[in-house]
């Protein structure tokens, strides 16, 4: 699982997450982060946004453990 993409693992366990660019441009897959760091490579959020979401088409937790709101 460590060479998967975010995006692909969530959707073949929830089938039903939104995304749409896969390039972190739209913030259709913005998701609320209720525990852990995130490298964001996103070009949607704001600074302010980036404390409690991410964008799960392409940005990455940022270390061992990461808790979504899914």
């Amino acid at each position: 699982m460590l060479n998967e993409k975010l995006l692909e693992v969530l959707g073949e366990r929830l089938p039903d997450v939104a995304y749409s660019c896969r390039q972190g441009f739209c913030g259709t897959c913005r998701t609320r982060v209720l525990a852990g760091a995130v490298q964001h490579r996103d070009r949607v959020l704001t600074e302010a946004e980036r404390g409690t979401t991410m964008t799960i088409c392409v940005s990455r937790a940022g270390g061992d453990r990461l808790v979504l709101d899914l």
